[in-house]
């Protein structure tokens, strides 16, 4: 089963979610951020994501830049919502005879003070075989500014435009991937201005599009020749493809680039669409359509 299959079951079996002690589950898994609004009608952004040896840094990489990705992941998801991260937990499982542990949970104490979600909590284990490999996990709890609504995935509209807040590709061999800068102060921004819909690309632009484009029930068009790449980035599949960026895709009004300076774009347009054919597609130049959903990554 790829990742994409089980999320989306995961996110079938949790459509009608109820919380209990007065909580309301605004938005439940198949986001970026669970949304809870609690009995005194405060709302809550919560989320979760982990870093694995080898698979989201090579063996060798500086224990500050582990522990930096580890927090700034689901710092992030929170700047996907619009929101404002507040406070941590992290979980580790260590492989046996890990001997880093203390400078490793010292940086990301750190770097969680740095991004204003100081760790309150966590646990800690050691697995069974030094060829275990490193895993962390760590949770953010967030807010949203007052009067703000979170922005989800699934508020994108016929009409809208669609932007980035950065260029794309080549994260991963240049080294951004571990020292990228979750666009806290962007998500807040584009909420309070009137975004419909965000996501941050962690899986590239062509997956996460598609994403929006089939929790809002519209198909997204982004013009190939208007994704801005980082330099020395092969082409747009490649930026289109390779994700670890971390930039975020929003769709929104028009005017949305007056009211929030500094977007790329717009790259593309969202259009009204029959039932199945949610999604996005890119558009080539000479007016050749690709799949957006199937370019990305998937576990």
């Amino acid at each position: 089963m790829r990742e994409s299959e089980l999320l989306g079951h995961i996110a079938g079996r949790s459509r009608g979610l109820v919380a209990g002690a007065g909580w309301v589950v605004i938005a439940g898994p198949g986001d970026d951020c669970a949304v809870m609004r609690s009995p005194t009608g405060d709302v809550s952004l919560l989320t979760v994501d982990q870093v694995v040896a080898g698979r989201h840094f090579e063996p060798g990489t500086a224990l500050g830049l582990i522990a930096r990705k580890a927090v700034a992941r689901s710092v992030s998801d929170i700047a996907a919502m619009g929101g404002v991260p507040a406070w941590g937990m992290a979980t580790g499982l260590l492989p046996e005879g890990y001997r880093a542990g203390s400078e490793l949970f010292d940086a990301m104490a750190d770097w969680a003070i740095r991004f204003g979600c100081p760790l309150i909590g966590g646990d800690i284990a050691a697995h069974a075989s030094p060829d275990h490999p490193l895993t962390l996990t760590v949770t953010v709890g967030g807010s949203m500014d007052p009067g703000v609504s979170p922005v989800m995935r699934s508020g994108a509209q016929a009409g809208d435009r669609v932007w980035l807040t950065g260029r794309l590709g080549g994260s991963f061999a240049s080294g951004r991937h571990l020292a990228f800068e979750p666009r806290v102060g962007a998500g807040r921004s584009l909420a309070r201005a009137g975004a419909r819909a965000m996501i941050d690309l962690s899986d590239g632009l062509g997956r996460d599009a598609g994403r929006v484009g089939s929790a809002s029930g519209v198909r997204i068009e982004i013009e190939t020749d208007r994704i801005p790449l980082h330099d020395g980035v092969a082409d747009w599949r490649t930026g289109a493809s390779e994700g670890e960026d971390y930039e975020l895709l929003v769709a929104g009004p028009g005017c949305l680039a007056e009211r929030v300076p500094g977007l790329l774009g717009p790259i593309g347009r969202v259009h009204a669409c029959g039932p199945g054919d949610a999604g996005a597609w890119f558009v080539e130049p000479g007016g050749g359509l690709v799949d957006a959903g199937t370019m990305g990554w998937d576990h």
